[in-house]
C-alpha cells in the first residue's frame, strides 16, 4: 500500500552527507548523541510528514520516495542535489569588507553562520580585511542520504489531532490533551506554555491543520486555564494547646 497525497504519515530518519558520511540530522536522541549532534533543549520524535503537501514537508526526493512506501518499510532513500538542497550557484558567494561585520569582526571564524545585509551565510574565508561569505545552503550540491524507518500513518481523526499538537506545541507529550466530540474538538494547552512567545501563532497553525487534515470537524476550542497560585500557598496550621492547671 502506498500513501495518496495529503496522507499524514510518521517516520524515524537519520541523515547524512553522502560523500563524508557526516550526520546532520535525526529525529533519534540516540543517533544525535553518538554523532555529537544532540541539542538538550531540542524535542526528538517522530517526524510528521504530510506526503505531496507543504504543511509539514520534507525534501522533494524524500518526499516521493516516502510516497511508495507502506508502514514498517525501512529503507536508505538517496536525494541528489536536485531534489535536495540544490546545486551550488557561484553568485551566491561574495566577498565583503571586514569592518561591515562592525564589532562582531573578531568574533566570527570560518564556519561560522553570519547575517549580513538581512541575508544569512556561512564564512568560507577571512584573510586581508575581507571575509567570503558562501549564501548558498550548507548543503546545497550535496547528494544526501536518509536511513528511513516508516513509523505510522495517521488516518484516524483521533490520531491525526494528536500528530499535528505534538508537532505544533513544545511540550512534553504526556502534558498535551485534547478531547474530540462530535464535530469539535477541545484542546488544552499546558500550563507552563500558556506565557510561551509564539502561542496565538501556533494555535493560527494548529487550527488551520486541523481544518485541513480533518475535514470532518467544525470547531476547534482552546482551552487555558490559569491558576492563582498565591491561593494555592498553604498557610501554616496555628495549634492550640490546653494546659492543665497543676495539682499540688
Amino acid at each position: 500500500m502506498t500513501f495518496n497525497k495529503g496522507s499524514l504519515i510518521l517516520v524515524d530518519y537519520t541523515a547524512k552527507v553522502k560523500d563524508s558520511n557526516e550526520v546532520f540530522d535525526t529525529t533519534i536522541e540516540e543517533d544525535a548523541k553518538k554523532h555529537s549532534i544532540h541539542e538538550p533543549n531540542m524535542k526528538y520524535q517522530t517526524k510528521l510528514v504530510s506526503i505531496g503537501e507543504v504543511s509539514y514537508p520534507v525534501l522533494k526526493g524524500l518526499d516521493e520516495a516516502l510516497a511508495k512506501t507502506a508502514v514498517g518499510d525501512k529503507l536508505t532513500v538517496e536525494v541528489t542535489p536536485d531534489k535536495g538542497f540544490g546545486e551550488r550557484d557561484a553568485t551566491k558567494v561574495r566577498m565583503v569588507p571586514i569592518r561591515k561585520l562592525g564589532e562582531d569582526a573578531e568574533k566570527v571564524s570560518v564556519g561560522d553562520t553570519i547575517e549580513v545585509d538581512n541575508k544569512r551565510g556561512i564564512v568560507r574565508f577571512i584573510g586581508s580585511g575581507r571575509v567570503q561569505i558562501d549564501y548558498n545552503h550548507r548543503y546545497a550540491g550535496k547528494t544526501i542520504l536518509y536511513d528511513v524507518n516508516v513509523v505510522k500513518s495517521l488516518d484516524s481523526p483521533n490520531d491525526k489531532v494528536e500528530g499535528i499538537l505534538k508537532n505544533r506545541l513544545p511540550s512534553e507529550d504526556s502534558k498535551i490533551t485534547f478531547e474530540l466530540k462530535d464535530k469539535e474538538v477541545n484542546i488544552t494547552i499546558p500550563e507552563e506554555i500558556l506565557r510561551a512567545d509564539g502561542l496565538q501563532i501556533m494555535k493560527h497553525f494548529i487550527q488551520l491543520d486541523i481544518f485541513k487534515f480533518v475535514s470532518s470537524l467544525e470547531k476547534v476550542n482552546f482551552i487555558e486555564t490559569h491558576v492563582n497560585k498565591q491561593n494555592l500557598v498553604k498557610k501554616p496550621e496555628i495549634k492550640s494547646e490546653t494546659t492543665q492547671p497543676k495539682t499540688v
